[in-house]
């Protein structure tokens, strides 16, 4: 890849030593490290709307905020002998501990304040029905329970237990068929527009210039290795140049886009699937006050793992809400307020036949999709019922959520691979690195930027690491292999975070505390 001279047509020149693309959690999240770790470095943020939070981290935008695989079927997947791998759970329950303890730190640090507006106590659970899924679940249970961090959780197949614990759900429930259900009350509900907000004002209160309204419209490399970003004030339609030694571009859906335009090669051979949602919200406060829980189902068989049905109890706009969903359709737009041209504007001649391959391989997902597009509103409602056996369709209205741009891209399963997950793609000397993907994204955002400081400043990592082990106490260590550690950072950021009480009692392995119910206005 060739560098270049200027070749905008713009009316200022600002150079900085780091940019960040799009107003989110992940832009937030990286931003906060960098003015911790080196607060002489000057920080721009370039956002296309009004402010922080409005996209995928928006709390409107997601439903099951929290990802700690505490109740996530999809992340312990049954092997063809009938075992389970519990592998990707207790990694991602790991990474979320990363995010705790970054959160604590900045609370304790006055960064940030009221950590009950962004993070509440909520038991975590999983319902499955019929005689497989039941022994399914119990397997997952028995897997998991003797694990240090799934210590707590709880199974029953017994009606009358389950009732107390989902008495919305076991309502008017007459079927014969064999229900059961885990549950572990060290579960939370995190509000990432709240928090994507909060980190933002401190970042601007710190010296950080962050410009809303402004859109990136292309970037290149300049002679002397920077980055040069064609930035629009969409306000007064001023086009500017701003320049930068390390750009990350952390735009949701549209970080595909920039990403392909800054001709790196690590750009190659990537395209991206858009996949739109819906979620019933229930208007009937009686009935949300009735269910205090995420509870999580069982995908469908043939169903992608986004499809996993989920009745979450969410605290949004200082009230509790009640999710159900999400309801899968498309649309080409890679942003919520993007283009109708953007899925077909992403194919490039690098990555036409990995996108035709993924076309080919993935026609259960198109089938999926269009039975998704065509269900009627009294459809979804049926949906619903499988849980909650009494809804009403007038308690329960439709919300349009975030858009989804999943990774397409050539791996060892062949070309064309349709990747569930969050994928880093960095430039090899680090200068620029973009955020791709979707779940279990926000809540691993803390894991998700340390691997983005790791590959982009490896140079700096050795002068940051004590500073890093003061923001997160298990870095550089394993949680999995250290239960004593992990005991004590689950207690003391529960408590930082105001999600515990207080503690009742000592044990040989370590200390008790009670969960804080969370209390909803």
């Amino acid at each position: 890849m060739g560098k270049r001279k200027s070749i905008f047509m713009t009316t200022s020149q600002n150079q900085t030593e780091v940019i960040l693309i799009g107003a989110g959690i992940m832009s937030a999240t990286l931003g906060s490290f960098l003015k911790e770790l080196d607060p002489s470095w000057r920080i721009k943020v370039f956002e296309k709307l009004g402010k922080a939070g409005e996209e995928s981290s928006n709390e409107w935008n997601n439903a099951g905020t929290g990802h700690s695989a505490l109740c996530e079927l999809n992340y312990t997947a049954e092997k063809t002998d009938g075992s389970l791998d519990i592998s990707k759970a207790i990694k991602i329950n790991e990474q979320f501990q990363l995010s705790r303890q970054f959160w604590s730190y900045l609370v304790k640090s006055n960064c940030i304040q009221n950590p009950e507006d962004f993070i509440r106590s909520i038991p975590h659970m999983s319902l499955v029905q019929g005689e497989h899924d039941v022994e399914f679940l119990k397997k997952r249970f028995e897997a998991l329970v003797d694990h240090p961090m799934f210590q707590g959780m709880e199974f029953s197949d017994d009606p009358e237990t389950l009732k107390a614990w989902l008495p919305l759900v076991m309502e008017g429930r007459t079927s014969n068929e064999p229900i059961a259900a885990t549950k572990i009350d060290s579960g939370t509900d995190v509000n990432f527009g709240a928090l994507t907000r909060m980190l933002f004002e401190h970042l601007e209160s710190v010296g950080a210039e962050v410009n809303y309204n402004h859109c990136v419209e292309d970037i290149k490399r300049t002679d002397d290795g920077s980055w040069e970003l064609k930035v629009r004030d969409l306000g007064s339609n001023v086009v500017a140049n701003h320049t930068a030694k390390f750009v990350f571009i952390g735009g949701g859906g549209g970080s595909l886009p920039l990403l392909q335009k800054t001709g790196i090669p690590e750009s190659k051979h990537i395209g991206g699937f858009p996949v739109s949602g819906l979620f019933l919200v229930c208007n009937n406060q009686d009935v949300v006050a009735q269910h205090h829980a995420k509870v999580y189902g069982k995908a469908k068989v043939g169903a992608p793992p986004m499809s996993v049905p989920h009745l979450d109890t969410r605290y949004i706009d200082n009230k509790t809400t009640l999710l159900f969903g999400p309801f899968a359709g498309f649309s080409p737009k890679f942003l919520k307020s993007g283009s109708n041209l953007d899925l077909i504007g992403s194919v490039k001649p690098n990555n036409v036949v990995t996108m035709l391959a993924a076309g080919m391989k993935e026609m259960a997902l198109t089938k999926y999709l269009i039975q998704q597009l065509l269900l009627s509103d009294e459809e979804r409602m049926e949906e619903l019922r499988e849980f909650i056996p009494s809804a009403k369709s007038e308690d329960w209205d439709t919300v349009v959520a975030g858009q989804r741009v999943q990774v397409i891209k050539d791996t060892e399963d062949g070309r064309g691979t349709l990747q569930f997950g969050t994928e880093v793609v960095s430039a090899a000397d680090g200068t620029i690195a973009a955020l791709l993907g979707a779940s279990p994204g926000a809540s691993t955002a803390v894991h998700v930027m340390l691997e983005v400081l790791a590959k982009c400043f490896p140079q700096h990592m050795a002068e940051w690491e004590a500073k890093l082990k003061d923001m997160i106490p298990s870095y550089g260590l394993s949680l999995v292999n250290n239960p004593k550690l992990y005991q004590e950072i689950q207690t003391d950021t529960a408590r930082t975070l105001g999600l515990i009480e207080e503690r009742s009692a000592l044990r040989e392995d370590g200390p008790v505390f009670t969960e804080k119910e969370a209390v909803y206005s």
